[in-house]
């Protein structure tokens, strides 16, 4: 790195300002950590309610901020099974948990190793006849085959990861079940001992990395004669770490190299180098250089002296794993064929001088490098950044509510005392003391909504007790449930009023939501489904982007689905009480498990508020605010493309025709909804009614 053309500089400042431009900066890398950190910290916690024993964490390119739009990044997601227990020691064993014993030796491919099965009552060997998921061999142990995982709904086995892809308004996921390690494994301890002065990473850095959890995942070393048997030791964690460390300028050259990879090599051969061989090679050269020759005005010969790493890499067939450094990436990867053309590829970047950066079409970064190379704005400023912003909120709002619903359903065919326990498990989660401070936000998030059901719940089953301690309580856990975002939770307490008869404050809520509800700015989110989600609100992209504490966006720009179940139905309107029994016995032969919701009625948010005023209005006798609720609801089906029950808003809006006596109309709703769900729509029940009274009439 020590000869540095005279165009160097500025081709890298140019080539960092285009970065800048399509969201490689700074700011949204932190945003996309930020956010992706509570996202995980909300996985576990859901899973963790459920009374599944596991973490998940996420590791690759989505939660290191490495990825843009154009490169569409997987989000790896890894799923730690804890009630498995990985020992290298017998001292290791512990009581009541699968144990598996790592086995490591001269037969075993290095980065991997066998697991044999233990007794869980005893530190002994399982003795037991072999089944589907475990071989014998020739020491009489039984070893864990890596193939025990049953395939996920929706997905495809890829490598030691279920890929779930080509799902409508589903970001493409990778999700790995491992089982975790007692100790860190021994091969992936040498990194730790090397003596270390001026080079990256320092010593802090290594001793975090040293208490940092290791896997074991379900692959074996390809054409290993133990391929089946054989479990990848994964060091996510620490790479994980290690990635959070570096600059801007060393995540800009690791996001280029995967740009250059993806033009210029995995279009023709996809399987031999991958992403994790580029950024393996990156951290070896960063800890081959000093921390200050990673500058902005150095990038284009960082970059330079990357690739150069890496066709020396695949020219000696030789890439170490950066911590298990037995283990050489690059066995068996190249054909005889191919080693060649990819070399050449290569040699091309590498000789061209920055010129082969202008072939690059990833991102339209060959028009904004030639743009900014002429002397043009490359870029409209943060119109990609804001559209990041917005995504990345949006998405996990979106898995909240999902989150949200999950719990729920756990809870929708209990009576209402059952789900009072059921929800005052979820609220006094034991573990809480043990939390980190994201993970007590990710628990606060979850609570709200919780607070607003535990409030519905316990006023549906005594609303006709006139019992007052029992309706100051359920109001005040509605009050609580409130700042879950802009309208759900208020929408929750309004129908508790408007059950309850209090018309006065009914409307007097309403009116607030209506105010705080900025149809230019607020997101409709829904995830009970998949379906095809539109472009996002510029004013949305705007807030995400310009906020640095996101949590605190949730209540005032997003607006989630209403949930009510069956044991709240006497705080849920008649007219709503019908999507709760949508499904005939012929229907239910067309759902999958995850349409659990359906048991539900669910409603989104901004039509089911212009419903609740066309009602509310109704019983004041304002004719002139009822017609206007009532033409709001009608405009919300055509204008916001966003709502996922558009259906069930429908079937609401059908019923209002039917009040207001305008049979066609209503059965208009009504063909509509049907057109949008044809199964599983209390449509069908509503037409049947209304074909009813016509006939009787």
């Amino acid at each position: 790195m020590s000869r540095i053309p005279d165009y160097a500089h500025n081709l890298s400042l140019r080539m960092s300002q285009v970065m800048d431009g399509i969201g490689v900066s700074e700011k949204i890398m932190m945003k996309r950590r930020r956010l992706m950190l509570l996202n995980e910290s909300l996985f576990t916690l859901t899973h963790q309610l459920l009374g599944k024993d596991r973490n998940v964490f996420f590791f690759g390119s989505q939660i290191e901020g490495t990825t843009t739009i154009g490169l569409n990044s997987d989000l790896d997601c890894l799923i730690s099974m804890n009630n498995y227990n990985v020992i290298q020691d017998w001292s290791e064993w512990e009581y009541g948990k699968h144990n598996l014993l790592m086995i490591q030796d001269e037969y075993v491919s290095p980065g991997y190793c066998l697991l044999q099965e233990l007794r869980d009552d005893a530190p002994l060997p399982l003795v037991v006849e072999v089944n589907d998921n475990s071989y014998r061999d020739r020491m009489g142990r039984i070893l864990l085959k890596n193939t025990m995982f049953n395939v996920l709904e929706n997905a495809v086995r890829n490598g030691p990861a279920q890929s779930v892809r080509d799902v409508p308004g589903v970001e493409d996921n990778d999700y790995v079940l491992a089982f975790p390690c007692h100790e860190r494994p021994v091969q992936a301890g040498h990194w730790l001992n090397q003596h270390r002065e001026e080079h990256w990473p320092t010593n802090d850095i290594v001793q975090y990395c040293r208490n940092t959890r290791c896997f074991v995942v379900g692959v074996g070393k390809s054409g290993s004669v133990n391929e089946l048997l054989e479990w990848r030791i994964s060091t996510s964690f620490a790479e994980r770490y290690l990635m959070f460390n570096l600059n801007i300028t060393q995540i800009r050259c690791y996001v280029l190299m995967k740009m250059i990879l993806k033009t210029f090599i995995t279009l023709r051969f996809p399987d031999n180098i991958s992403s994790f061989m580029c950024k393996t090679v990156l951290l070896h050269c960063i800890s081959y250089t000093r921390s200050d020759a990673w500058k902005e005005i150095t990038l284009f010969i960082c970059l330079s002296f990357c690739l150069s790493t890496l066709y020396n890499c695949v020219q000696n067939e030789y890439c170490p794993h950066f911590f298990i450094t037995q283990n050489n990436l690059m066995s068996g990867r190249f054909l005889p064929e191919t080693k060649p053309l990819i070399l050449e590829n290569l040699r091309y970047v590498i000789e061209s001088d920055g010129r082969a950066l202008l072939e690059i079409k990833c991102d339209n970064i060959d028009k904004y490098l030639q743009s900014s190379l002429n002397g043009f704005e490359p870029i409209h400023p943060h119109f990609i950044p804001t559209l990041i912003a917005g995504q990345l909120l949006k998405y996990i709002t979106r898995d909240i509510s999902s989150f949200f619903k999950c719990l729920l359903s756990e809870m929708n065919d209990l009576s209402p005392r059952l789900a009072m326990q059921k929800l005052l498990t979820f609220m006094s989660y034991h573990h809480i003391e043990n939390y980190t401070n994201i993970d007590r936000k990710a628990y606060r998030l979850i609570t709200r909504y919780l607070c607003s059901s535990r409030g519905s719940i316990l006023s549906s089953s005594n609303i006709n007790q006139q019992d007052h301690l029992t309706y100051k309580k359920a109001l005040e856990f509605l009050s609580l449930g409130l700042d879950s975002d802009v309208a759900s939770g208020k929408l929750k307490l309004a129908s508790f009023f408007y059950c309850t008869g209090d018309i006065e404050r009914t409307e007097l809520i309403l009116k607030n939501i209506e105010e705080c509800y900025d149809l230019s700015v607020v997101e409709p989110i829904c995830w009970c489904y998949s379906f095809k989600h539109y472009s996002i609100r510029d004013k949305f992209k705007g807030l995400c982007y310009e906020s640095n504490e996101e949590c605190r966006l949730f209540k005032h720009i997003t607006a989630s689905c209403v949930y009510f179940i069956r044991c709240e139905r006497n705080c849920c309107p008649l007219e709503l009480q019908h999507e709760m029994f949508r499904s005939t016995q012929e229907d239910h032969a067309y759902r999958s498990r995850d349409d659990k919701w359906m048991n539900m009625a669910v409603v989104d948010s901004l039509p089911y508020l212009y419903f609740l005023q066309y009602k509310t209005y109704s019983r004041l006798g304002r004719q002139d605010d009822k017609q206007r609720a009532l033409n709001n609801i009608a405009r919300t089906m055509d204008v916001e493309p966003n709502l996922g029950h558009r259906d069930t808003a429908l079937n609401l809006l059908g019923q209002c025709m039917e009040e207001e006596n305008n049979i066609e109309n209503a059965f208009k709703c009504y063909a509509r909804s049907l057109q949008i769900r044809g199964r599983n729509n209390s449509a069908k029940f509503h037409i049947c009614k209304l074909l009813h009274k016509l006939i009787n009439n």
